[in-house]
């Protein structure tokens, strides 16, 4: 049998928007870092990012990395971490600290990787001056379904993300990102199979097949009054937009946590997200 032989992939960044008002303007993806196929580490720094007075930090890093596993039998780690601090969206949304962190342990015999978001969260974050603590669920992923079993297909997995979708009322423009259809289990793992067959006449295309939903089921208001309203991760702010917080795409073999996502209308017009952090991967045959 020919020896088994990993892809790296791993992206991180700390801020993206394409804005309308109160100017137009497009901020590419500050600290953008990008992990070669054969793995490694790289890493990169921003400070003192402002855009007029719309939106601004003071400090931020990235950094990706992949590297053969240490354990006995072990596969192969991927890292992807994007930092930002001091972040302003024009007064609105303000934090001291915002992380979102992925690791990957893709196993030596499988396909399936082990992933956990230890180390992501917020701090100090503030909506119009009102501090908030969104409770993030690092172990949302649940327990490992196993090395030939997709996340997709664990009914665990697939159980917390109905229950996130059952945090977010009715609004239609709320529900909207996370409306998707749940993969169909059946054809997933035949599209599945397809993929990995070591045959490359018979593979199949990758499945095309994913989930977005979010690492939180709720947001604490810590004092004062809210100047909006909370749906599971969404925050709904009235001549504002909608603030999303903590969402995770997942596919077959990726997984994609943005811990900040705004859609913007009045005043402020646009889009953005801050610190956003990716892992992927591929192991033939």
């Amino acid at each position: 049998m020919a020896e088994r032989t990993h892809t790296y992939h791993a992206e991180a960044d700390v801020l993206s928007a394409d804005l309308i008002l109160p100017l137009k303007s497009e901020v590419r993806p500050q600290a953008y870092v990008n992990l070669p196929g054969t793995g490694g580490y790289l890493a990169e720094r921003a400070e003192d990012f402002r855009l007029e007075s719309v939106i601004s930090f003071e400090s931020a890093y990235t950094q990706v990395a992949g590297t053969p596993s240490d354990k006995p039998n072990g596969g192969w780690v991927t890292l992807a971490t994007a930092v930002v601090e001091g972040l302003n969206v024009i007064d609105v949304v303000t934090a001291d600290r915002i992380v979102a962190q992925i690791s990957a342990e893709h196993p030596k015999e499988g396909y399936v990787p082990k992933v956990t978001f230890l180390g992501t969260r917020f701090e100090g974050l503030r909506i119009a001056g009102v501090p908030i603590t969104p409770v993030i669920d690092l172990d949302f992923c649940g327990r490992y379904p196993g090395s030939n079993t997709l996340y997709l297909e664990d009914g665990e997995f697939r159980a917390r993300v109905e229950k996130h979708r059952s945090t977010l009322g009715s609004d239609v423009d709320v529900r909207k990102p996370y409306s998707g259809t749940m993969p169909d289990s059946t054809e997933l793992r035949k599209q599945w199979t397809a993929y990995i067959d070591p045959d490359p006449k018979k593979q199949g295309p990758r499945p095309d097949a994913f989930v977005t939903t979010s690492l939180i089921n709720s947001i604490k208001v810590d004092s004062g009054k809210l100047p909006g309203t909370p749906y599971g991760n969404v925050l709904v702010v009235p001549k504002f937009g909608k603030i999303f917080l903590a969402e995770l795409r997942v596919e077959c073999d990726r997984f994609e946590l943005t811990m900040i996502r705004l859609q913007m209308g009045c005043f402020v017009a646009g889009t953005g997200s801050a610190t956003r952090s990716m892992v992927n991967g591929g192991t033939r045959p």
